[in-house]
């Protein structure tokens, strides 16, 4: 889920797959973005390009546009960078499914600006690119956005949060992800506002790629800082689960609460589990399989999808508090992805 960029070398091709007239676009190296095609009876083909394919979040996200192009019978092109932040991995996927020719492109920007000037190119020549999880800056470089309200999901975390702490004075770490990357500037806000607090009252704020061991270091920089921090924001559940692994380490793991977003398997079961208090649970699924059938409708009869798509979050908790919408664990598991 981070978000910042790297310069990087990638080279990414495309390769004819016989018998299911399907494209699959690979980039080489570790950690790089592999697709596999669904095959169907039209010509219409939709590329999706992610952050990674090893993260699980995207792993879901592919499955839901591989099962929604196998509905629609639709052809499937996809990539991914090598790693997270690999914005000319991405430039070069965007190009080569141009040169493929597809209908449409759904992508989740590693670098949210660096990735314009490829998608902009890819919309003059008539292909429907819309951004998925990740808005672009601005927000305009693509006919539209399929994603989480962010600052939504932070505020859920941070009412249920103040709820939780009945009144007792907040001591809070933020466990952010990197500088002016949206996903994490939105969540973060949102947590401020749903907790009514303001970056005055943060007493320790961490960058952590959301990423579990830099969460960790994260968690015991603060702890030396502020040993009386006993709220924990964190822009994901690995960097939480890092952040409660300082905190046991220290002792402190049963008298700091820890709320997150994501919402996938392991931390939701970690929720389950005591370890984190609540996250705010998004899905992926939900907006690749939306995104497919938005190409399918522009192929069809030229109607482009616009603006903004909410495709929902919600609180997940087995510790509800008065006032605040929650399911629990069980219903998260239910939904849950990796």
């Amino acid at each position: 889920m981070s978000r910042t960029s790297r310069p990087s070398s990638s080279l990414l091709g495309i390769a004819a797959v016989t018998g299911v007239a399907a494209l699959t676009l690979t980039a080489c190296g570790s950690g790089s973005g592999s697709g596999s095609s669904s095959a169907g009876s039209g010509d219409v083909k939709v590329g999706l390009i992610t952050k990674t394919d090893t993260n699980p979040f995207f792993v879901k996200m592919k499955e839901g546009a591989e099962k929604s192009a196998k509905t629609e019978g639709v052809k499937l092109m996809t990539a991914a960078g090598k790693f997270d932040g690999d914005n000319a991995g991405q430039v070069t996927a965007v190009e080569n499914m141009v040169a493929a020719g597809v209908k449409g492109i759904l992508i989740t920007p590693s670098d949210s600006k660096a990735i314009v000037p490829a998608l902009e190119k890819a919309r003059a020549k008539g292909i429907l690119v819309i951004a998925l999880d990740t808005p672009t800056e601005p927000e305009s470089a693509v006919d539209a956005l399929f994603a989480t309200d962010n600052l939504k999901a932070g505020e859920l975390i941070g009412e249920y949060a103040k709820a939780a702490m009945k009144g007792k004075t907040a001591k809070i770490a933020a466990l952010d992800l990197a500088p002016g990357v949206s996903v994490g500037v939105k969540r973060h806000a949102g947590f401020l506002k749903g907790f009514g607090a303001t970056d005055k009252d943060v007493a320790c704020a961490q960058d952590t790629g959301g990423d579990q061991a830099k969460g960790q270091t994260a968690m015991e920089n603060c702890l030396q800082k502020e040993p009386g921090i006993n709220v924990v924001y964190t822009i994901n559940e690995p960097a939480a689960l890092g952040a409660y692994t300082a905190l046991k380490a220290k002792g402190r793991e049963k008298d700091v609460l820890i709320v997150s977003v994501d919402g996938g398997c392991t931390g939701t079961q970690a929720v389950k589990d005591g370890k984190i208090a609540a996250t705010s649970q998004q899905f992926p699924l939900k907006m690749a399989a939306e995104g497919v059938k938005a190409v399918v409708t522009y192929a069809k009869d030229g109607k482009k999808a616009s603006g903004y798509t909410d495709t929902g979050v919600t609180l997940i908790t087995d510790k509800a508090q008065d006032g605040i919408t929650s399911k629990d664990t069980a219903n998260g598991l239910e939904n849950c992805w990796g």
